[in-house]
């Protein structure tokens, strides 16, 4: 399993050499230490053929892990306990900030696409499947559910948010991860802003009322955080 996580980061990685010293790092950094990647990976998280959009894409990291997955799937160089990672029918990331875009834009990622816009308000159209991995607390309450309210207009009627949130009620981690939060965020040239966070279920409730069926699941695996992954299906007219 090491050689392969070893063979997979490479992989996913490499494209960002081109794009400079830091893209390269951070890439290693994060694809390495968060567990999201491949929990995404192991949970089959994402369908073959899916349309994605990926809100809140940073550099583009989760395009390039998922191409980088399924490349080394063709290859034969699979691992043999983990579902086959999806092949993307359309991939489209939207990051606000455009030294970011600049360096989504180095990777290798068959039908992708990365555009500089605001999640509020930037066009999103129809997909099978939208993204947000710790970015809504970024923006203000009635912010996060008016962009919640418009992903769940986009996603047509089979579709899957996959969102991680960090658990307001999760004490010391929580505090912890609030904190790593905000070093990040301004190493990545965002400037320091107030956090607005929701407990778990306060999360499960709002996407409930939106007309989404939630499953959750704990997503800070090695890590002293308090994250969790909510997959949450469309379910009803919300």
């Amino acid at each position: 399993m090491k050689s392969f996580a070893k063979t997979l980061l490479n992989k996913a990685t490499e494209p960002y050499r081109s794009a400079g010293r830091f893209a390269w790092h951070f890439a290693r950094g994060k694809l390495s230490g968060d567990p999201v990647f491949a929990g995404l990976l192991e949970l089959g998280a994402i369908e073959n053929d899916a349309r994605v959009l990926d809100l809140g894409c940073g550099q583009g990291l989760l395009a390039s892990w998922l191409s980088a997955a399924r490349q080394l799937y063709e290859a034969g160089q699979w691992h043999d306990t983990w579902p086959e990672p999806p092949r993307m029918k359309a991939y489209r990331g939207i990051e606000l900030m455009p030294s970011d875009v600049q360096r989504a834009r180095a990777v290798n990622a068959e039908n992708a696409e990365f555009v500089q816009g605001d999640i509020r308000n930037a066009e999103f159209g129809k997909v099978d499947t939208v993204v947000i991995l710790d970015v809504l607390h970024y923006i203000k309450p009635e912010e996060q559910e008016h962009v919640l309210r418009r992903v769940r207009e986009a996603l047509l009627p089979s579709g899957k948010l996959v969102l991680r949130i960090g658990d307001a009620a999760g004490g010391l981690p929580f505090l912890y991860s609030k904190l790593v939060d905000l070093v990040v965020f301004f190493i990545r040239g965002h400037r320091i802003a107030k956090l607005h966070t929701r407990t778990l279920g306060e999360w499960r409730d709002l996407l409930t009322q939106m007309g989404f069926t939630v499953e959750s699941m704990p997503m800070h695996k090695g890590t002293p955080f308090a994250s969790t992954l909510l997959l949450a299906s469309v379910s009803a007219q919300p």
